[in-house]
C-alpha cells in the first residue's frame, strides 16, 4: 500500500514547482515536453534532471520519449501531492495518516486539522471506473474531451459543495472543512457502516434522520443524492445518528431522471430497515414526505 505521507515528506519546493507545471499543460499535453518544463521552471539543468527522476521513482510522473524528446506526464499520485500541499497551505490539513477505505471510485485516508482534529481525506478517482461508464452515469460529464483529473476535479468541488449545504439547512453529513482539485476533507464520524447491520437503539428514529436529510436535500436545495443505499450510511449508534455520505454524483431535481432516482433511493433505504429492523413503512407516505407533499 502506497503511504502518501510518507511520499509527501521526502518533497522539497521545487518538487513541488515541477508538479505544478507539468498539471499546467494537462488538456494541451498527454505528456508535457521537457523544453517546457524547462522554460517554465526556471530550474538549472542539472538540478531539474534531479528532481524529475526522483519525482519518477516515487511514482508522481510518468515519463516517455518522442522522436528522441522526453516528456512528462503527472499521474494521479502526482495530483494527490498537489493538493495535499494547497491544503496544507491553507490550513485545511495539518497531517494524513493510513489508507482506511477503498471505493470504486475514492480513497479514504485518516488525517488532522489544525488543532488536533481528526478528519477523512478522501481523494476521488473517477478513472477507477471506464470513462464511457462515468459518462452515461453523471450528469454532469458532458464533454468527451474531460481527463479522468478534471472528472475528479470536478467530483470533489460537487461533493464540498453538497456537504456544505446539507449541512446549513440542517440535514445529517459529515461537516466539510475544505477540498481542493480532487481531494476533500471532511469531519471524521466514528460509527459503524450501516450494511454491517449495526445494533440500533431507535431503529424508527434512524431511518427517520435519514428520510429527514432526503426531504432537505430535495426541498431547501433542490438535489437528490441519486446512489443511496447501506453503503452509503455510516450510524453514531451511541446516538442513533445516521450520517449520509458519498454525494458527487448527485442530480437536481430538474433532471430527467429525478423522480426515478428519488423513488430507488427511497426504495433501498427503507427496504433495508423493513427486512433488517422490522420497520413497518409505507413507502407511497414516504416519497411524499420526501417530497415536501405532506408532513
Amino acid at each position: 500500500m502506497v503511504k502518501i505521507g510518507l511520499i509527501y515528506k521526502q518533497l522539497v519546493d521545487r518538487d513541488f514547482k515541477i508538479l505544478n507545471i507539468i498539471e499546467r499543460f494537462i488538456g494541451r499535453f498527454e505528456y508535457v515536453p521537457l523544453e517546457l518544463i524547462e522554460k517554465y521552471s526556471g530550474i538549472p539543468e542539472t538540478q531539474l534532471f534531479l528532481s524529475l527522476s526522483k519525482l519518477h521513482r516515487l511514482g508522481l510522473v510518468k515519463r516517455a520519449s518522442f522522436e528522441n524528446r522526453r516528456a512528462f506526464r503527472l499521474t494521479y499520485l502526482g495530483l494527490d501531492m498537489i493538493a495535499l500541499k494547497s491544503l496544507v497551505n491553507k490550513n485545511i490539513l495539518e497531517a494524513i495518516g493510513d489508507r482506511i477505505g477503498v471505493g470504486k471510485e475514492s480513497d479514504i485516508y485518516s488525517g488532522l486539522a489544525p488543532g488536533g482534529r481528526n478528519v477523512i481525506v478522501k481523494f476521488l478517482r473517477i478513472g477507477r471506473t471506464s470513462f464511457r461508464r462515468t459518462r452515461i452515469s453523471r450528469s454532469w460529464v458532458t464533454d468527451s474531451k474531460h481527463t479522468w483529473f478534471h472528472q475528479s476535479k470536478i467530483a470533489a468541488e460537487r461533493e464540498y459543495i453538497a456537504l456544505k449545504e446539507i449541512n446549513r439547512v440542517g440535514g445529517s453529513v459529515p461537516y466539510p472543512f475544505g477540498y481542493n482539485r480532487h481531494v476533500v476533507v471532511i469531519e471524521y464520524v466514528n460509527g459503524i457502516e450501516l450494511y454491517r447491520k449495526p445494533k440500533l437503539k431507535d431503529p424508527v428514529k434512524v431511518l427517520n434522520t435519514i428520510l429527514d436529510t432526503l426531504r432537505k436535500a430535495y426541498v431547501d436545495i433542490g438535489i437528490i443524492h441519486g446512489d443511496l443505499s447501506e453503503y452509503n450510511i455510516i450510524v453514531d449508534v451511541e446516538n442513533d445518528k445516521p450520517f449520509i455520505i458519498d454525494w458527487p454524483q448527485y442530480v437536481y431535481r430538474d433532471h430527467p431522471s429525478a423522480d426515478a432516482l428519488l423513488e430507488r433511493d427511497v426504495k433501498y433505504i427503507t427496504r433495508f430497515f423493513t427486512k433488517n429492523y422490522s420497520v413497518d413503512i409505507d413507502l407511497n407516505n414516504v416519497l411524499k414526505y420526501v417530497r415536501g407533499l405532506n408532513g
